[in-house]
């Protein structure tokens, strides 16, 4: 598709071509309706983000895990693209690593997170919602590893977190993945949809009959509008919306984008370790790495580094990643590991300009936001993404039913017309 605007005027455009979008113009492009994605990239996917480097193999830079693969819509769509999927157990899933982490450790570990969802629970359905951070003890042996794993998980640490929006999200605990990747089947799904690339949009004006979207290439008109921009983007911009829409901005900053960026290090003479094992740099904080050892059964590591640890990382640019990752697996696997790895591929989620974070999580006291997010206004303009989800937030199948949500949304409005 062209990068120029070939279309000013049409009956609904959908902001953002991320996993949301794509679903909602997918929807509206069977019902015949004439749509339009409008995206601030020059790709689609949004957070979505498969890479090809001379590694030869297809990297997901974003999500990667077809989470809740029983019922993930995502994956029908992957089969009928005829990709092949890895059902292999999650390294999360299985004792891995025991010589470095035995496996009463490993054993104790998953104890302690279990009991943390168990004292989740009891506190959310008190009603009174605070910072999970109050149910864990301050200098507890697993706090820091809890607190770790939870930046994983959301991207935020417990202080952060609201007890019961984390308590609504459903798991069936199945996840598979992409051998090429989990971005490029949601950017190929978009295929034959019109889309506006290199079009971030500033302004949204509904005062009118038609609304008016302004953007990088010039103004839009349309009937009705799905916007589904991460949080991060319109809880940072007032003037996104003409006349302004402050309780959009309010339910937005309350569901901030937690921050998860991913390291890919070619690791050589890989064989002596497991496929789909992992390690953890440390134990004892939550300033560490995940490191996903032969993903695929992969030459390389899959390193993640999350919440207020990886944005410091990010302010020491891409090398601090590579050099951190280095040092911490060296600690555990001797001086002479340093030579068998070297840096593949980064993206630094919380400098993408149109990304700003991961994935959202509610602070305390704002679990009720999604909602607010989500609903829609006269009528007219409908808003969709992961962070409008109340039990599959996070995840790209979490974005893909409120896109299509938004979509069915659309279509009945326009029965009534």
């Amino acid at each position: 598709m062209a990068n120029t605007m070939t279309h000013r005027s049409v009956e609904v455009a959908v902001i953002g071509g991320g996993a949301a979008g794509i679903a909602a113009a997918r929807k509206l492009a069977a019902h015949q309706v004439d749509c339009l994605i409008v995206e601030a990239r020059s790709r689609l996917g949004g957070r979505a983000f498969t890479v090809e480097n001379p590694s030869g193999f297809a990297l997901d830079m974003g999500c990667g895990w077809l989470h809740s693969a029983d019922c993930n819509p995502w994956v029908a769509i992957a089969t009928a693209q005829g990709r092949t999927f890895s059902k292999a157990t999650p390294p999360w899933g299985r004792a891995t690593m025991t010589q470095i982490m035995p496996l009463e450790q490993q054993r104790a570990f998953r104890a302690a997170l279990g009991e943390l969802f168990e004292r989740v629970s009891a506190a959310a359905a008190t009603g009174h919602d605070r910072p999970i951070a109050e149910l864990v003890p301050a200098n507890g042996r697993w706090t820091g590893m809890l607190n770790a794993v939870m930046t994983y998980i959301a991207g935020a640490e417990l202080d952060r977190m609201s007890t019961i929006d984390l308590d609504r999200y459903e798991d069936t605990e199945l996840n598979w993945r992409l051998v090429d990747g989990y971005g490029a089947m949601i950017a190929a799904s978009a295929e034959g949809i019109p889309t506006a690339f290199d079009c971030p949009v500033t302004c949204i004006d509904h005062r009118d009959r038609r609304i008016k979207i302004e953007t990088a290439k010039g103004t839009i008109e349309a009937d009705r509008v799905i916007v589904t921009l991460p949080t991060s983007i319109i809880g940072a911009h007032e003037e996104l919306f003409l006349p302004a829409l402050p309780q959009k901005t309010e339910a937005a900053l309350g569901l901030p984008l937690g921050l998860d960026d991913k390291l890919f290090i070619a690791l050589d003479k890989a064989d002596e370790f497991e496929p789909e094992s992992r390690v953890f740099g440390r134990t004892d904080r939550a300033a560490t790495g995940n490191y996903h050892f032969r993903p695929f059964g992969r030459p390389m590591i899959e390193c993640y580094f999350a919440g207020r640890w990886a944005h410091e990382l990010e302010s020491g640019g891409d090398r601090a990643f590579f050099d951190f990752a280095v040092a911490e697996l060296t600690a555990l696997f001797g001086a002479d590991f340093a030579r068998r790895l070297k840096p593949l591929q980064l993206h630094k989620w919380g400098a993408d300009p149109f990304a700003r974070g991961s994935y959202s999580y509610a602070i305390p006291g704002a679990a009720d936001q999604r909602a607010v997010l989500a609903a829609p206004v006269d009528d007219r303009l409908f808003f969709a993404g992961e962070a409008c989800s109340r039990h599959d937030f996070s995840t790209a199948h979490g974005a893909f039913i409120t896109g299509s949500e938004a979509a069915d949304c659309v279509l009945a409005q326009r029965r009534k017309s």
